[in-house]
């Protein structure tokens, strides 16, 4: 196989020219052009992901917990995942917090920018806190109460419920291997026929990633820059040392701390790993969303690094929800940066709020495009920085989102890799058709 007919390369080549027409629709004043017939081919390939993953999960996550056959086991598991979950994520935070009171990015923004950066954004400001107060108002143990839904179908019809689906599915699961064998077979082989049928429906999703990526690319740019692409060129040169300091904070955590959990505490080579997980991290970059990613990030876990499913069901839909490195990562930078920015000294208490509240908050994040800005609020909030000085980092956001995502979608595949070896669950991997989705085969052929 060429090197171009590998999905890896597709999506890069699909990056690329989304971000070169991008960039000339924006000179050529072809931005409702873009918006009218290109921006919607992106929508629809995320809808075709997002329309994949609440099947995906409940399948194999149900199959995936019938099969442990000991309760004992599943909340073993459980409880490890979680806990290197919160462990990665006060990780990143720190990682954060260091940087940003190395560089101080926050001195550098002159107090005219701040001003008009504050006036040009204050309506998206006044919405996104609107939504953390009401985040803010809840009770201290409504995250539990938000996790066990009242009507199922009603959580499934909504990505952003679904702790609720994989609440659902593990008490089924857990229901499952309570019954006798003769009575739930029928029902574990009908869901694992079930599951193949979704997988095949993300093979055929696959093929349509480039284009998918391009068109989300090329609306990307355009959103931003608008009529005229010296906006964005101004925007991230004035804040160009604050981009910086994000970037750099998310390359530290994602180049050390996920290879150090990969190196030394799994037989798993770093080349293997990220090679098999390239596709779900290209993809997870382009559309700015792990639950959309979560499909093909199950998918490259299971067939190329060798995790079994009943790993790989519980522990990604658990992290697409409630491990949000990069996302913590990135609130912590700029937390920091605004206080900075608008004069504001943090003691080093205020700076171990950061790290409990964006822990905590990372864990409340949907993985939906943009939802880190409504948590940042929250740590703005607790250490008492005012709310609209978001507005001077909204015109960056979208472009540093992508870069979040990818972190959070990666951090979730070395976790699940790190459990599936102490599980005994971590098998040889396959990377001889890791660059190209294929249709499988049934169980008779």
């Amino acid at each position: 196989m060429k090197w171009y007919q590998k999905l890896h390369w597709k999506i890069i080549i699909g990056m690329v020219l989304g971000l070169s027409y991008g960039i000339l629709a924006a000179t050529m004043g072809w931005q409702q052009f873009t918006l009218d017939w290109i921006s919607p081919w992106g929508v629809i390939f995320i809808n075709l992901l997002k329309l994949i993953a609440v099947p995906l999960v409940l399948t194999s996550l149900i199959v995936g917990v019938a099969s442990l056959s000991d309760i004992k086991k599943l909340s073993r598991m459980g409880g490890k995942t979680i806990a290197v979950y919160l462990f990665t994520t006060a990780v990143a935070v720190s990682i954060g917090l260091i940087m940003v009171n190395l560089f101080q990015p926050g001195k550098s923004i002159p107090s005219e920018l701040t001003n008009k950066l504050k006036a040009s954004y204050q309506e998206t400001v006044d919405a996104k806190a609107s939504n953390a107060k009401k985040a803010q108002d809840r009770g201290p143990l409504q995250p539990i109460i938000d996790m066990v839904p009242e009507n199922f179908i009603a959580a499934s019809a909504n990505n952003r419920n679904m702790l609720q689906v994989v609440i659902v599915a593990i008490l089924f699961g857990i229901a499952l291997i309570q019954l006798d064998n003769s009575k739930s077979d029928q029902l574990v082989n009908l869901l694992d026929i079930a599951n193949e049928v979704v997988l095949r429906v993300v093979d055929m999703t696959m093929f349509l990633a480039p284009y998918g990526v391009f068109s989300l690319l090329a609306n990307t740019i355009v959103s931003v820059a608008g009529d005229d692409v010296s906006q964005i060129v101004d925007l991230i040169s004035a804040l160009g040392f604050y981009c910086f300091v994000v970037v750099f904070s998310l390359l530290l955590h994602a180049g050390v701390t996920f290879p150090v959990m990969i190196k030394f505490f799994t037989p798993m080579k770093l080349s293997t790993f990220f090679k098999g997980i390239a596709p779900a991290q290209l993809l997870a970059f382009s559309t700015s969303s792990s639950g959309a990613t979560l499909p093909v990030t199950m998918e490259r876990c299971e067939k190329n690094l060798g995790v079994e499913e009943e790993v790989s069901s519980f522990v990604l839909p658990l992290g697409s929800t409630i491990n949000m490195d990069g996302t913590a990562c990135y609130q912590a930078v700029a937390a920091c940066f605004i206080a900075q920015a608008t004069g504001i000294d943090l003691t080093f208490g205020d700076q171990l709020t950061i790290i409990f509240t964006a822990v905590l908050a990372s864990v409340g994040t949907v993985a939906i495009p943009g939802a880190g800005i409504i948590m940042l609020l929250i740590v703005l909030e607790a250490i008492g920085v005012p709310s609209a000085g978001i507005a001077l980092i909204l015109g960056v956001d979208r472009i540093l989102d992508m870069l979040r995502t990818t972190v959070n979608v990666t951090g979730d595949a070395a976790v699940t890799v790190l459990i599936a070896h102490q599980e005994g669950q971590l098998g040889e991997a396959q990377l001889s058709d890791a660059d190209e989705p294929q249709f499988r085969m049934s169980r008779d052929e």
